[in-house]
């Protein structure tokens, strides 16, 4: 999630594990690296789900103003750019957090 880059209001715990898991990411590519293994991670912003369609009009509305393409991402978005970073288009990636966010996060 890209909590674990900007933080959010009543987060903390929530935005101290992804941070981890940013640092994780970047940690195991360096030590994993001389084997020929690749290590990722996808940090997605707000996307349509069950959980964000049941959010009260306002508080989504309050979210979409935080994102400047000014919607929810869908989970496809998520999917492919997980899918490019396991394929072989992406064999020179490692060690990167690939925000899918709308720009939440520029």
């Amino acid at each position: 999630s890209v909590i674990g880059e900007i933080g959010n209001a009543g987060q903390c715990n929530y935005a101290a594990s992804k941070g981890g898991v940013i640092a994780f990411t970047k940690s195991a590519a360096k030590e994993l690296a001389s084997r020929g293994v690749r290590v990722n991670a996808v940090a997605p912003g707000f996307i349509q789900t069950r959980m964000t369609g049941a959010l009260p009009e306002e508080a989504r509305q309050k979210m979409l103003q935080m994102i400047p393409l000014a919607r929810f991402g869908r989970p496809e978005d998520v999917a492919n750019v997980v899918a490019f970073l396991a394929g072989d288009d992406a064999t020179y990636v490692t060690g990167q957090v690939v925000n899918v966010c709308g720009g939440m996060v520029t």
